[in-house]
């Protein structure tokens, strides 16, 4: 029973690299209908990369609540992570570049899973980042491309303006800048907690006037209110 017990939140973890693995078949069908409905490829995809982070949320949770925390499980998530909000969003804006005509600058969309993964590997050496992270998180980075591929799946972008934003977020997330959790520990304190407060407010409030576009923005909020609380 305590094997299982103490494989509970791997399990929960394997979902969350399933549905990244999913996730990047879809992306391959970017704009094709999926499973016998209307909805497409890349919309299918923002999905399951939902649905990743539901998992990805909820292993830690039920391995604190079993104490069931592990080493195995902690790379386990690291590995799922690299997937879900690394490969998979890279694979829906590589796509997605390719059906706007951009041809071989598509592959720029593979240094979001490059510096994903030297992010990733910093946070596991790293026993500093709790409540406070260095750098963007990579979960962070698929909530952007979620955001700016919904915008870029209906309105034409220039070519030169994604290039930034893939290279901006790719050293946002190796880059030294220290990016606050959204994890309270006293949910009284206003002043402690001004920026978590306000970031939630704000997304729900982009999310409610752009649909899954307003994600995008919501992150950029997200880099700006960990600029200014990091200087006060």
């Amino acid at each position: 029973m305590k094997a299982i017990r103490n494989n509970i939140p791997n399990a929960i973890t394997s979902l969350n690299l399933l549905c990244g693995c999913l996730a990047c078949i879809a992306a391959f069908s970017c704009f094709d209908p999926m499973c016998g409905t209307a909805l497409k490829g890349y919309q299918w995809a923002f999905i399951l990369i939902g649905l990743a982070a539901v998992a990805d949320f909820c292993d830690g949770l039920v391995a604190r609540m079993l104490h069931a925390v592990s080493d195995i499980g902690a790379e386990l998530d690291s590995l799922a992570d690299l997937v879900s909000f690394g490969i998979a969003p890279a694979m829906v804006l590589y796509n997605m570049m390719l059906e706007h005509g951009e041809g071989h600058w598509a592959l720029l969309a593979m240094l979001l899973p490059v510096f994903g993964a030297i992010r990733l590997a910093r946070y596991n050496t790293d026993p500093t980042q709790g409540t406070v992270f260095t750098g963007l998180p990579i979960p962070a980075n698929a909530i952007f491309w979620i955001g700016f591929t919904a915008w870029y799946a209906t309105y034409p972008t220039p070519l030169w303006m994604v290039v930034v934003l893939i290279v901006a977020l790719s050293l946002l997330m190796v880059c030294t800048m220290r990016m606050f959790s959204l994890k309270m520990h006293n949910l009284s304190s206003l002043k402690e907690n001004w920026a978590q407060y306000l970031q939630v407010v704000a997304t729900v409030a982009f999310v409610v006037l752009m649909g899954l576009r307003g994600l995008a923005p919501a992150i950029m909020l997200y880099v700006l209110l960990s600029i200014i609380k990091r200087e006060k």
